[in-house]
């Protein structure tokens, strides 16, 4: 139970709903600035205006899935005016509030650094990224249907990394009959794709490995489906970049060649809101049991 803890979330899509019901279900003391469009708010949260006295008041502040960008602005649908996360804002948090988010930027990073401040980035634990493997999956093959006149089922697909959403990938097209090439950087990786029957490859070998591919997955944020790829792919082959923004595609090169290429990230929060809202509130509430009991045995 979260019981006398003081909970302030600030912003936020429709998973943030789900955090907010959590946690008052949890006998947390909830407030939430930045939800007057709200139409059913949960009973037990109060809705209020962003102010230094209202974080002033704070044991945790809860941040978006990304938390806000280099400016401090704060992701906030269900707001009619813009929210901004200052200097003045964060100045006011007590010196023993935490301060939870899916990921940060360097803003938030600095900020929380400069005041001394416990920063939690969500996103950075493995059950966490996990979990959101799958409706990552799920919404990327959504996409795939909705793009393209052919079925998964006999299509050869690609997907680029093997982490936590690239394995769920992979798995998922496996599933539907597909055959999955998966391109790796790691050779303990290349041996569990192997094992589970895909067909792996180095990512050094991509541009010789695209040329039969109808849908290409990537989750590798750094720039690897290049020009030279690009010339290789063939034109009815759907791109999906489901790394983080800018993704990992030459999409003006993509363009031009006539190749679609969607990049697609915060597809939890898209497709499957209820569900990936109980992954970060159960995360959450996990993180601060954690931090109140370690701060009980000191």
């Amino acid at each position: 139970m979260l019981t006398g803890i003081r909970i302030v979330f600030l912003g936020g899509d429709a998973r943030q709903l789900e955090v907010i019901r959590k946690c008052v279900e949890m006998d947390a003391t909830v407030s939430a600035a930045g939800f007057d469009k709200w139409e059913t708010p949960c009973p037990g949260a109060n809705l209020e205006q962003l102010s230094p006295e209202l974080l002033g008041s704070a044991d945790v502040l809860v941040l978006p899935t990304v938390g806000c960008d280099d400016e401090g602005n704060i992701n906030a649908i269900f707001s009619s005016v813009r929210l901004q996360l200052t200097e003045e804002l964060v100045a006011a948090l007590p010196p023993r509030a935490a301060v939870y988010t899916g990921m940060a930027k360097g803003y938030l990073r600095s900020l929380c650094a400069k005041y001394s401040l416990k920063l939690v980035e969500l996103l950075n634990r493995d059950d966490v990224a996990i979990y959101n493997s799958i409706p990552t999956a799920e919404g990327a093959l959504v996409m795939a249907i909705q793009n393209t006149d052919f079925t998964v089922h006999g299509s050869t697909s690609m997907v680029l990394g093997m982490g936590r959403t690239g394995f769920t990938m992979a798995r998922a097209l496996q599933g539907l009959g597909s055959t999955v090439k998966v391109g790796v950087r790691k050779q303990e990786h290349f041996a569990r794709a192997e094992e589970m029957g895909w067909k792996p490859f180095m990512t050094g070998e991509l541009p010789a490995q695209v040329q039969d591919v109808d849908l290409l997955f990537n989750t590798i944020p750094s720039l690897i489906i290049t020009a030279q790829v690009l010339q290789r792919l063939p034109k009815h082959c759907l791109i999906i970049d489901l790394a983080s923004a800018p993704g990992g595609c030459d999409f003006r090169y993509a363009e031009r060649r006539g190749i679609k290429a969607m990049l697609a990230p915060g597809l939890p929060g898209i497709v499957a809101p209820k569900s990936a809202g109980i992954i970060m509130a159960n995360a959450l509430i996990q993180s601060i049991t954690d931090e109140i009991t370690s701060r009980g045995d000191e």
